[in-house]
């Protein structure tokens, strides 16, 4: 992951005053997701290019670091070392922080100027849209030029590769240049690897003063910074596009505040009150993951017991960390039990269990081995309340930031529409002998139902 930034004129090494990196040594910097190292590969009077290089191990990530996605091949193979990402805007403002601030008390002068820059954007994924650097960049002052390669050139019918390198060049303030590259990143890149929360209306506010609100494609950069967070992208345009170009804070009257419940904590707490509901006190959290819901169910004095079982032994050592095995009550210790096991090969370990949970899990499994999982859950361990949460595949439709027909996680091999998921119940309970109740849980819309769809299947007397 490599950004560059050349400065053309006369006295050109005086860009180490402007970045506060000095052009005689290499220097490194540790980050929560890897390091980062900044150097100098040209400096003469004439053209000096600075350079921002990350190093991030995408096992590293996995391991339980910042960014992991959680289950599936993703967290192992993907683009985090090359492409230039959220990662590297947040490598920018912890790095060149005083630089994007506009100060420097050695070369005010020169910081306050207008100085010939180029930067250099490597890898930066477009998805193949040709016009998009260039509708960002351009109404900022900036030459554009892009170049693409086919994804390999052995094999010329797999296309064109989805990354561009971008080259920016202008009389611009550095301060301007990284504020702009900072902002613009997540408008390519549209998923940032750390929790989005309203503290980053503020960001977007502080980084885009004095140009974004002038842009003509305001709109679009601010939807897609926020990318699934629409209230936010709302909120940040109303100050953005507000008469009194002076008044940038956000309302604080708390009746117009929105306060909104995760999903995840929605759909967690829906599961937790339908095993009370059961009259459980033995429960199976099948693909437990980082035992989230495991971690609910051990402190309801009505439950006994809990094993949590996942198919990686990575997420299971993550989840122990995060559950505190080491130094947990040793009443709660007691209830609970970890274990590794794939959920579509039968197991006796499953048997004997008043209710099974399966959270977010069904979609990871290749169609072709539903079946194994149905008689692995349904005929084999056979417990008396089976509870099961998915995507419903038809709210998609409500996610700026997803692509048509494309699914919510890289790893889901499917999802089901309300219909699909209804029909499948129904062949459940025909085959094995259960009933089921089907209920949604997330914001409801009326033509797309909910987000998440829950079954709760109840074995027949």
């Amino acid at each position: 992951m490599l950004l560059t930034i050349t400065y053309n004129g006369k006295k050109t090494q005086e860009l180490g005053y402007l970045l506060h990196k000095n052009p005689d040594r290499a220097q490194q910097f540790d980050l929560s997701f890897g390091k980062a190292y900044v150097f100098y590969p040209e400096v003469t009077d004439s053209k000096t290019t600075a350079a921002l290089l990350l190093d991030i191990d995408p096992l590293d990530l996995a391991r339980g670091k910042v960014g992991s996605r959680d289950r599936g091949l993703f967290d192992y193979v993907n683009d985090r070392p090359y492409a230039s990402t959220s990662f590297l805007s947040t490598a920018i403002v912890r790095i060149f922080g005083t630089a994007m601030n506009g100060r420097c008390d050695k070369r005010q002068g020169l910081a306050d100027s207008a100085l010939d820059l180029t930067a250099v954007l490597y890898s930066l994924r477009d998805n193949g849209d040709t016009e998009l650097a260039r509708e960002l960049f351009e109404p900022l002052g900036y030459t554009v030029n892009t170049s693409r390669s086919q994804l390999d050139e052995q094999f010329p019918e797999w296309g064109d590769s989805p990354y561009i390198d971008l080259t920016i060049s202008g009389k611009v303030r550095l301060a301007d240049l990284l504020n702009h590259i900072y902002v613009l990143i997540p408008v390519f890149d549209k998923q940032k690897h750390y929790y989005i929360d309203e503290d980053e209306i503020q960001k977007l506010l502080k980084h885009g003063e004095g140009w974004l609100s002038e842009h003509p494609s305001i709109e679009k950069i601010t939807r897609r910074y926020f990318y699934s967070r629409r209230s936010y992208a709302r909120k940040a345009l109303d100050v953005l596009l507000a008469d009194d170009a002076e008044n940038t804070d956000i309302p604080e009257d708390d009746s117009e505040k929105e306060i909104r419940t995760p999903l995840n904590t929605q759909r967690l707490e829906a599961v937790k009150n339908a095993v009370i509901a059961s009259g459980a006190s033995s429960v199976i959290d099948l693909g437990c993951g980082e035992c989230r819901l495991t971690s609910l169910l051990l402190a309801e004095p009505t439950i006994k017991n809990i094993t949590a079982c996942d198919v990686s032994v990575n997420v299971l050592e993550k989840a122990a960390q995060r559950l505190h095995l080491d130094r947990m009550n040793p009443h709660k210790k007691a209830k609970l039990t970890l274990m590794q096991a794939s959920l579509t090969y039968r197991d006796q370990r499953f048997e004997g269990f008043d209710c099974a949970c399966v959270v977010e899990v069904i979609e990871h499994i290749e169609p072709m081995r539903i079946p194994a999982f149905e008689r692995s859950v349904f005929e084999f361990a056979s417990p008396k309340t089976v509870i099961i949460t998915t995507p419903n595949r038809e709210y998609n439709q409500n996610y700026e930031h997803m692509e048509e027909n494309s699914l919510r996680h890289s790893d889901h091999r499917f999802e089901w529409t309300r219909a699909e998921f209804k029909e499948w119940t129904e062949h459940i309970c025909n085959k094995f002998g259960y009933s089921c109740v089907i209920s949604g849980i997330g914001d409801i819309d009326e033509k797309l139902g909910t987000p998440t769809q829950m079954g709760v299947f109840t074995k027949n007397e």
